[in-house]
């Protein structure tokens, strides 16, 4: 059993979603508690975390498991999350395709879409989302308030840069404020994120970074990007675009070249076709990686050659436990990318107590982020916070 951590609430009205959040963090980490161990943990009087539960419970967020005896009086009354007391959208939107999935308190996979985009348009894009939110839900057999929200991932940078372009982005979107017009049009809350941070949050929750604390996770989406996590937090950056290693400059051929021009998806394709070799899926890569993996050679060659200078700054930058290679690459591609990387001994993580590989092939597959996008929901119901520190939330 996890012991929960001791966040103090408080118990001014104006407050109580935050207690809320403060009294379903306790129990989640513990597994089940007692109204008496909440109170004591989050510094909350009884009376106040009873009335906290009576509401959970009347939300179907909570549920009774039992009593555990007590040292002196009645047996303690025992809460455990509901897993199906509430769930969470996750939405990916990449340049052509958008993905989605409806996960419950458990992280569990209720119902899931994949849609080909023909438009970028902004009124059109919000539709279409509120219409899948309406139809998982009908699949998952749950009415609308069921729904805590939508985690919304897009490919970064976020507003206006210097490296807006690139035809791994939306091109449409560069420079204008959709992630806040996704989020004042949608009917339910909506949190917006970039692609590599969910997914290096999805990968924590249901893949190869579960136990880790900090690690940092490169994605492979239409480009490349970087999520990093220190001590369970991301780095997120002043305006949300830390980890836009996509455009980190690399030695190519006796020039500088930005990394996923050479060790992207994009460029895979790209080598591909001048082979005259046309593939648009991700099963159609590894279908032809299984087939003939020579075709690859000068791709992964590069690739890895690029990553591993990149990835030198990654680890004596943040020191994490590890880097996680994920995302909509294949997994025989990726694995056999890590072969190929050489990882430079002068580096902070070249240590001989090290528990984890430097790099390592991610776990959770294309839908990564996706998966990490309804994660993010997820976790802000059980995570107090101050809203202003998520500048793309709505409330």
């Amino acid at each position: 059993m996890t012991t929960p951590r001791h966040i103090a609430g408080s118990n001014a009205e104006r407050t109580k979603r935050h207690n809320q959040r403060v009294v379903l963090g306790q129990i989640r980490a513990a597994g089940e508690l007692g109204r008496a161990e909440i109170a004591r943990n989050s510094g909350l009087s009884i009376q106040t975390v009873s009335n906290i539960i009576a509401d959970l419970q009347n939300a179907g967020m909570l549920l009774e498991t039992g009593r555990k005896p007590a040292r002196r009086g009645l047996p303690a009354t025992q809460y455990a999350i509901n897993p199906n007391g509430s769930v969470a959208l996750g939405v990916e939107i990449r340049p052509d395709t958008m993905f989605a999935a409806l996960l419950n308190l458990e992280g569990r996979d209720l119902a899931r879409r994949r849609v080909r985009l023909r438009t970028h348009d902004l009124n059109e894009i919000s539709a279409m989302i509120a219409q899948l939110a309406e139809d998982m839900m009908t699949e998952a057999n749950l009415h609308a308030g069921k729904l805590l929200g939508a985690g919304i991932v897009l490919p970064g940078p976020f507003g206006k840069t210097g490296i807006a372009g690139p035809e791994t982005e939306l091109i449409e979107w560069s420079g204008t404020d959709a992630p806040q017009k996704l989020v004042q049009d949608l009917p339910f809350p909506v949190t917006i994120e970039n692609d590599a941070n969910a997914a290096a949050i999805g990968e924590r929750i249901l893949g190869a970074a579960k136990g880790l604390g900090t690690y940092a996770y490169l994605y492979f989406g239409a480009g490349l990007g970087l999520g990093v996590v220190e001590r369970g937090h991301l780095i997120r950056g002043v305006h949300g675009n830390a980890g836009e290693i996509g455009h980190v400059p690399v030695p190519s051929d006796g020039q500088l070249v930005s990394l996923e021009t050479i060790a992207s998806r994009v460029a895979l394709f790209r080598t591909l076709g001048a082979q005259g070799i046309h593939v648009e899926t991700g099963e159609e890569l590894a279908q032809v990686f299984s087939d003939t993996p020579t075709v690859m050679n000068p791709w992964l060659d590069n690739a890895a050659a690029a990553l591993g200078f990149a990835l030198h700054f990654v680890e004596n930058l943040y020191d994490p436990e590890t880097i996680i290679l994920g995302g909509a690459m294949p997994d025989n591609i990726v694995n056999a990318l890590i072969c190929r990387i050489d990882p430079p001994a002068r580096s902070v993580a070249n240590r001989a107590d090290r528990s984890h590989p430097r790099l390592i092939c991610g776990a959770s597959g294309r839908l990564t982020a996706t998966y990490g996008a309804a994660s993010l929901v997820i976790d802000r119901c059980f995570t107090p916070h101050l809203p202003e520190a998520e500048p793309f939330a709505s409330a």
